[in-house]
C-alpha cells in the first residue's frame, strides 16, 4: 500500500528542512527517484541521513526505504510517473522554472538552492528539499540529463543591484566573487554533463551590463562548450498583467543535434491580462498603507519629480498591467500599489503576487509574507517560461521522440 508524502514529512520532520543540511535533500531525491538510473546517485547518502534520522528521532523500525515506499505524493506539484524527458532545476528559488517545464511532461532529477525560506516554499510544493550551495556540489554528484534548467542569481547584473553595490562601493558582474562567478557553475555542469539543451534566464540589463562585456563572457563560453546559443528578451506582459522583461538564454547541442538543431523562440499572443484579475474579493486591511508611509512616498515622489528623475510609487490601473515586481516589494510595495475608494492605497497580497507571476491558487504559501513577496519578487512568470519550454522540448524530442538520456 502507498504511504502517504506527508505521513513520511511528519515522521521525518521534513518540514523543518529549512536548515543547511543536505541529508534531508538527499533522502527527499531518492524518493522521488527510487527505481530510476537517478537513484545511485541519492541511495547511500540518503540511506545514511536516514539512519542518523532514526536515532535522532526515536524511530524503532529499521532505517529501511522498503518502509516507505511506494509513495502517495501528495503535494500540489508531484513528480510525473512517466517523463518525457529529464532535467536539472539550479538557482531554483521556489521554483517557477521547474513548474513550468513538469507541466510540459519533465522529470525534475537535482534541484539547488541555497535560501533557507525557499526551500520551505519548494518542498511545500514539490515534496523535494532542494540542495544547498552549488559551488560545493561536484559534477559527478550530478544525474545526467537532458535539458539544464537555471535562473542564475539576478543582483550582480541588475539595474538596481548594481546602483547599491556601486555606492557600497562593491565589485558587480564578474567581479563580485559571491555571486558573479555563479555563470561559471553552469558552465562546468555544461561541460561535465553535456545535456542536449539548456534554458538560463536572466534580467534584461544582462545584455547591456559591463558595456556588453558580460553577456559576450557568457555567450563565448556556452559556445566554446559547442552550444548553439539563441537569445531573446521576452516581457511577461504577454501571459500576466505585469510589465517584466527577461532575457532568456537557450542552447542546443551541436554535437547531437545537427547544426545545434532548429530551434526558434514561439510567437506570443497579444497582451490582454489586466490587474483586476488577479485581485482578491477580501483582503485583510493590513494590507493598507498608513498615512504615514503613504504621506512619505507622496512626499518622496513629489521630491524626485521637481528633479526630474523618474522614481516614485505606481499606482495601478485596474485595466492596465503593473511594473515589475522585484524582491524589495516587501520594503513598502511602492512600485505595485492598488488604489481604494476613500482609503490609502494598499500593497498586493502575496497571493495576488503569485498570481502577478503565473502560478496557479494551489501553489502553496508557507512562509511570512515578507518572505513570499521576496519569493515572487525574485522568481520567474511561469507561462512565458512555459511556452519558451514547449518550443525547446519539442525540438528535443525530435531526437527520438523520448527522454534523450533515458537509458542511463
Amino acid at each position: 500500500m502507498a504511504i502517504k508524502y506527508s505521513d513520511i514529512r511528519t515522521k521525518l520532520k521534513i518540514e523543518t528542512a529549512g536548515k543547511e543540511d543536505d541529508g534531508i535533500a538527499s533522502i527527499t531525491h531518492y524518493l522521488q527517484n527510487p527505481k530510476n538510473g537517478v537513484s545511485q546517485f541519492y541511495k547511500t547518502p540518503a540511506i545514511d541521513y536516514l539512519t542518523i534520522l532514526h536515532e535522532e528521532l526515536g524511530i524503532v523500525q529499521a532505517p529501511d526505504f522498503q518502509y516507505y515506499l511506494p509513495i502517495k505524493w501528495d503535494v500540489p506539484f508531484a513528480p510525473p510517473e512517466k517523463e518525457k524527458f529529464k532535467f536539472i532545476d539550479l538557482f531554483a528559488g521556489i521554483g517557477g522554472i521547474r513548474l513550468a517545464y513538469q507541466n510540459l511532461g519533465g522529470k525534475c532529477v537535482f534541484t539547488s538552492e541555497w535560501n533557507k525560506f525557499s526551500k520551505v516554499t519548494y518542498e511545500a510544493n514539490f515534496g523535494k528539499v532542494p540542495f544547498g550551495d552549488i559551488t560545493q556540489i561536484q559534477e559527478s554528484e550530478i544525474p545526467d540529463h537532458d535539458v539544464l534548467l537555471a535562473g542564475f542569481p539576478c543582483q550582480p547584473f541588475s539595474i538596481a543591484g548594481v546602483s547599491k553595490k556601486n555606492a557600497l562601493g562593491r565589485a558587480h558582474g564578474f567581479l563580485d566573487e559571491t555571486q558573479g562567478t555563479l555563470f561559471f557553475d553552469i558552465a562546468r555542469i555544461l561541460k561535465h554533463k553535456r545535456p542536449s539543451a539548456f534554458m538560463l534566464e536572466n534580467v534584461k540589463n544582462l545584455v547591456s551590463h559591463d558595456k556588453g562585456n558580460t553577456f559576450k563572457v557568457i555567450k563565448n563560453t556556452l559556445e566554446e562548450l559547442d552550444y548553439k546559443v539563441d537569445f531573446k528578451v521576452l516581457d511577461g506582459k504577454h501571459f500576466v498583467p505585469q510589465h517584466r522583461e527577461r532575457i532568456i538564454i537557450v542552447g542546443f547541442d551541436k554535437r547531437r543535434f545537427k547544426d545545434g538543431g532548429k530551434f526558434e523562440f514561439p510567437e506570443l499572443p497579444e497582451p490582454t491580462a489586466k490587474i483586476k484579475t488577479i485581485l482578491e474579493d477580501k483582503v485583510d486591511p493590513k494590507y493598507t498603507l498608513s498615512d504615514k508611509l503613504w504621506n512619505y512616498l507622496v512626499a518622496y515622489a513629489n521630491k524626485h519629480k521637481e528633479k526630474g528623475n523618474g522614481f516614485g510609487f505606481g499606482l495601478v490601473d485596474p485595466d492596465g498591467i503593473s511594473r515589475t515586481i522585484s524582491a524589495r516589494y516587501y520594503k513598502d510595495g511602492a512600485e505595485i500599489l492598488i488604489p481604494q475608494e476613500g482609503k490609502n492605497p494598499r500593497r498586493l497580497t502575496p497571493r495576488e503576487c503569485a498570481r502577478l507571476q503565473g502560478f496557479p491558487d494551489k501553489f502553496v504559501i508557507p512562509v511570512s509574507d515578507n518572505q513570499a513577496y521576496r519569493q515572487f519578487g525574485n522568481s520567474v512568470t511561469v507561462p512565458l517560461i512555459q511556452q519558451v519550454g514547449k518550443s525547446l522540448v519539442k525540438e528535443l524530442l525530435k531526437i527520438n521522440g523520448k527522454s534523450v538520456k533515458s537509458s542511463h
